[in-house]
């Protein structure tokens, strides 16, 4: 084949080209190239925490226990990132691991700042010694503050707090209606529940019937303060009577 036959050839593709459709690949080439780098450069933007720090956390709800210091700290590491990559969830987390946080909520809010609500334990009684229970009934540990009430003890198996709460609360407000105060009560590994007064005075309830044998305690308790002594314990373990054990001596009635 000829040089110009060659050159012929290549004039009848050139003019069988569809030109249009070639320069639209290439544009459409050039686009998806420069959307890719602005992607990238956007994506780099948004997780530089130099760009686009996280400059303020604003902390709102009543705290009564945790200190601005102990949220510096929980959110320090976190605090690094940016504000776009920033997890809100890791930060609610954080904020929930403090001992006296009992919920937190976190969002953005543009351009700059995570807004905080925080919800605190509040302890209604003392757990197994260390450990407090909260409204609910849940079990949790944290450091004694400063400011918390004069709180019941209260004590049993460790996955019945719930259970010795109620019955504390019921057993509370008949006593307290009659002019008692209960500062303790305890459930043992037997199910049996034991309770003290804030006079001192100690109560046997036994498994059963606890609001029953309560309830003959006060009946009976104007009989027992006349005599002239100290009411040690009152043992409420029986059917129909009760037993009496006196401070100042180990005189049992029925």
């Amino acid at each position: 084949m000829s040089w110009s036959d060659k050159g012929q050839r290549v004039r009848v593709l050139l003019l069988k080209t569809d030109w249009y459709l070639c320069f639209g690949l290439v544009f459409l080439a050039c686009v998806l190239i420069g959307l890719s780098a602005a992607a990238f450069k956007l994506n780099a933007v948004l997780n530089d925490a130099d760009a686009l720090p996280i400059e303020a956390v604003a902390i709102n709800g009543e705290r009564n226990y945790t200190a601005d210091q102990e949220i510096q700290v929980a959110l320090q590491d976190l605090m690094q990132r940016s504000f776009f990559s920033a997890d809100v969830n890791q930060v609610q987390q954080a904020l929930e691991a403090l001992p006296w946080v009992y919920q937190a909520s976190v969002r953005r809010e543009w351009p700059a700042k995570l807004k905080v609500y925080l919800i605190e334990q509040v302890p209604v009684a003392h757990w197994n010694g260390d450990a407090w229970l909260n409204t609910y009934g849940d079990v949790f540990d944290a450091p004694a503050k400063e400011g918390i009430p004069n709180l019941p003890s209260l004590t049993g198996p460790e996955a019945q707090g719930k259970s010795v709460l109620t019955t504390y609360q019921q057993l509370g407000e008949l006593l307290t209606i009659n002019g008692f105060s209960l500062k303790s009560l305890s459930l043992s590994a037997r199910h049996a529940w034991h309770a003290e007064l804030n006079n001192g005075i100690r109560l046997e309830l036994g498994r059963e019937d606890s609001m029953t044998r309560i309830q003959r305690f006060i009946h009976v308790y104007p009989k027992l303060a006349a005599q002239d002594k100290k009411v040690g314990v009152v043992d409420l373990r029986y059917d129909t009577g009760l037993a009496v054990d006196w401070d100042d001596a180990q005189t049992e009635s029925r």
